[in-house]
């Protein structure tokens, strides 16, 4: 299974967002990441059409959760940008040259099919298990509990008066 770069900063926005007590800008959450401001807004862009973040407009607009992070899932995020498409499609290759099963005689899937559509499914159940408020969670026990709360405060803070 690949996945787009977008996938990996959308979730990095999603966890520093629970962190933010007020909007961010797209521009400051590039900073942040020191990532591509243009390519992270348009995964903002895409995690704000599937519901995920609202866009707040004016001078001290910007992007906020519009759910808890308990009920953000990565699958959310995944899906946000990449798409809700299977990683696999089947294109009924068995019936396909001088020695193809008939049509008729397909009344089920493929083996292959089935294997990866259990793949598939196995995989969109293990993102949908693990949510940004697990992510959180996991930064803090990792980084240390003052790691959001100093990402917090830098995404809050006046942007000339910003620790770098």
């Amino acid at each position: 299974m690949k996945l787009s770069g977008g996938v990996e900063w959308a979730l990095h926005c999603c966890v520093v967002l629970t962190a933010a007590g007020d909007p961010v800008p797209a521009a400051r959450l590039a900073a942040l990441h020191d990532v591509s401001p243009s390519y992270l807004a348009k995964q903002m862009q895409a995690l704000s059409r599937a519901g995920l973040v609202h866009s707040i407009q004016g001078k001290t607009g910007g992007y906020v959760l519009t759910r808890k992070p308990e009920e953000v899932s990565l699958l959310d995020v995944v899906q946000a940008v990449d798409g809700a498409s299977p990683a696999f499609v089947c294109t009924e290759i068995r019936q396909r040259g001088p020695l193809g099963t008939p049509p008729e005689q397909c009344t089920k899937r493929c083996p292959i099919a089935r294997a990866m559509g259990a793949a598939d499914a196995a995989w969109r159940a293990s993102l949908a298990a693990v949510t940004i408020a697990d992510l959180a969670a996991s930064v803090e026990g990792d980084s240390g509990p003052e790691a959001l709360p100093r990402i917090g405060a830098w995404l809050n803070a006046d942007p000339g008066d910003r620790p770098h």
